[in-house]
């Protein structure tokens, strides 16, 4: 049983950067970033492979937001750019037991409890 705890969240005024982070407690293979805003389904937002080689983006934030990983730290990060409003969300962290890109969230096993993000106009 891994646990994921994210930390990073905060305020941020539009335009402005944040940077999340996911520590895990244990190795880990695939990991992503999804988010959830009031009112709405999760929606995928970032992934990573086990190694670090290959990384994905949803459209909405491609350019804006960086997935990485320090696998000797178990831990993983989102930097987020650029920041708009339509950012705010709770954002969780996900690992799962694949090595490479994972865009499901039904296939990840193990899920953060959530940090909130707040971009304000």
């Amino acid at each position: 049983q891994v646990q994921l705890v994210e930390s990073g969240g905060g305020l941020v005024q539009a335009g402005g950067s944040l940077r999340l982070s996911c520590a895990a407690s244990g190795r880990t293979s695939a990991m992503g970033w999804f988010r959830q805003a009031p009112g709405k389904e999760r929606e995928f937002v970032a992934a990573i492979s086990w190694s670090g080689g290959s990384t994905y983006y949803a459209d909405s934030v491609k350019g804006r937001f960086t997935i990485s990983r320090d696998n000797a730290k178990n831990t993983a990060y989102l930097q987020m750019n650029s920041l708009k409003p339509e950012d705010t969300a709770v954002y969780y962290c996900a690992a799962g037991g694949y090595t490479g890109i994972v865009v499901t969230p039904e296939k990840y096993n193990y899920w953060g409890q959530g940090t909130q993000v707040t971009v304000s106009s």
